[in-house]
C-alpha cells in the first residue's frame, strides 16, 4: 500500500466514526495544579478538546527536565472501573513489581499525558449506556469521540514546550490498547505504537461468541464491512508497532492473533521494514505481566 492509499484509507476509517467536531479548532487548557511527586512532575490539567465536554488530564514529566523530550499518550483501561480514568497512569502493580506508568516512563526521560475518557475519571458522571445512546440520537459514534479525544491529546502533546513534537508514541492495555492501534493509524505522525491485551481480531471474537467482552463503546457502526483489525493496522505500517498478548485472554482468541500476525508481517515485509512489526505472546489471560512491561519499555527506548 502506497502513503497515498494508506491516507485515503484512512480517511475512510476516520469517516466511519459519526459526526465529529473539528480537529482544528483551538485547544484551551487550564492547570488545576502542580505537584512535585519526587520521581515525577504532575500537573492536573482541564483540557478543552471537543467543544462539548471538558476533558481532565494529567500531564507528568521527568523533574529538571531542561530539553524537548519525548512523550507518550497513554491510553488507560477499561476494566468496568469507571471512576480510575486518568489514575490508572499513576496506578502501581507492587505485587507484580511494577512501578506506575507515570514512574516508569519518567525515569526513562519521558513526558506523557493521560486523559478520562468519556465515562470515565472524572467525565464518569453518566453511565456509558446513557452517552452511547445520547450520542447514537445526535449521529455520533461513542468510540469516534473517545478517538477524537485522544487525537486532540496528541495535538496538545505537541503544542507543549518540553516535548518534542517528531517523537511522540502511544501505549496501553485492554481499551487503552485499543486506543493506542487506532491512534497510531489515525494519526501518521505517531512514532510508535505498544499495545497490550487487546488487540483483538474482529471476526475472531464473532466467531468465539464473545462479543459481550466489550462494552458499548467499543462498536462502530458498519466497521466490519470495510475494515478487518489488521488492515486497521496496516495504517501503522512501517512505523514500530509491538503487541504483547495473552494466549489465554478471551478478547483475543488465538486464532485471531494468528491472523493478524501473518497479515502485518507480509505488510511490514513488502514495505522493507519487517523488523518494526512484532508480537510476543504469553500464556496468560488478559493482564499486563513484568516481563511484558520490560519489553514495552525496551520497545519504546529502542525505537523513540
Amino acid at each position: 500500500m502506497t502513503p497515498e492509499e494508506q491516507n485515503e484509507r484512512r480517511a475512510e476509517l476516520y469517516g466511519l466514526l459519526g459526526e465529529l467536531p473539528s480537529r482544528n479548532r483551538p485547544i484551551k487548557a487550564e492547570t488545576v495544579s502542580v505537584e512535585d511527586r519526587g520521581t515525577f512532575m504532575i500537573e492536573k490539567l482541564v483540557l478543552d478538546v471537543n467543544g462539548t465536554e471538558p476533558v481532565p488530564a494529567y500531564f507528568v514529566k521527568p523533574p529538571g527536565l531542561r530539553a524537548p523530550a519525548p512523550a507518550i499518550l497513554y491510553n488507560h483501561y477499561h476494566g468496568g472501573k469507571y471512576k480510575l480514568g486518568k489514575d490508572e497512569l499513576l496506578l502501581a502493580k507492587p505485587a507484580m513489581h511494577m512501578p506506575s506508568y507515570a514512574e516508569a516512563l519518567t525515569r526513562l526521560g519521558y513526558c506523557a499525558l493521560c486523559l478520562d475518557m468519556w465515562a470515565f475519571g472524572e467525565r464518569s458522571t453518566r453511565t456509558e449506556l446513557d452517552i452511547f445512546k445520547d450520542m447514537l440520537w445526535q449521529g455520533r459514534v461513542m468510540w469516534g469521540m473517545m478517538v477524537f479525544d485522544s487525537l486532540r491529546g496528541f495535538d496538545y502533546l505537541r503544542s507543549r514546550p518540553e516535548v518534542d513534537a517528531d517523537r511522540i508514541g502511544t501505549l496501553g492495555m485492554s481499551m487503552g490498547s485499543t486506543m493506542a492501534w487506532w491512534v497510531a493509524a489515525l494519526e501518521p505522525r505517531t512514532k510508535v505504537c505498544v499495545d497490550i491485551c487487546c488487540l483483538t481480531d474482529y471476526q475472531a471474537i464473532r466467531d468465539a461468541g464473545l462479543l459481550d467482552g466489550h462494552g458499548v463503546y467499543y462498536f462502530v457502526p458498519g466497521l466490519v464491512r470495510h475494515f478487518t483489525t489488521a488492515q486497521i493496522n496496516s495504517l501503522i505500517a512501517p512505523r514500530p508497532h509491538l503487541g504483547l498478548e495473552g494466549n489465554r485472554d478471551k478478547l483475543t482468541p488465538p486464532a485471531g492473533l494468528d491472523r493478524i500476525d501473518a497479515e502485518l508481517k507480509q505488510v511490514y515485509g513488502a514495505l522493507g521494514h519487517p523488523e518494526n512489526w512484532k508480537m510476543l505472546r504469553y500464556n496468560v489471560g488478559h493482564i499486563e505481566t513484568p516481563a511484558m512491561r520490560r519489553e514495552a519499555l525496551a520497545f519504546l527506548q529502542a525505537h523513540l
